[in-house]
């Protein structure tokens, strides 16, 4: 069973500066892609940020240049730093395991104006 846990979310200024943690549990975990989604009060969940096994990173056009997406498989956990933040970035955001399908509660990021 894999379980993941989201944390880091909370209130800050634009301009400034969040980094998101999971943690996860479960096998398999090391060559899972893992991804950050993020779900807008209605909007449609939006995939953020992705990292494969191996290392390689896509993005959203929305978040290029401010967002980076890492890992460190031997603590099992996947990280998203964001910077530069922007009042549209206010969302719910949601680790993934891409591979089993699996996601987090979610953690809720607000950027004030």
């Amino acid at each position: 069973q894999v379980q993941l846990v989201e944390s880091g979310g909370g209130l800050v200024q634009a301009g400034g500066s969040l980094r998101l943690s999971c943690a996860a549990s479960g096998s398999f975990f090391s060559i899972s892609s893992m991804g950050w989604y993020r779900q807008a009060p209605g909007k449609q969940r939006e995939l953020v940020a992705a990292i494969t096994g191996g290392g390689s990173t896509n993005y959203a056009d929305s978040v290029k240049g401010r967002f980076t997406i890492s890992r460190d498989n031997a603590k099992k956990a996947v990280y998203l730093q964001m910077n530069s933040l922007k009042p549209d970035d206010t969302a719910v955001y949601y680790c993934t395991n891409m591979m089993r399908g699996s996601w987090g509660q979610g953690t809720q990021v607000t950027v004030s104006s």
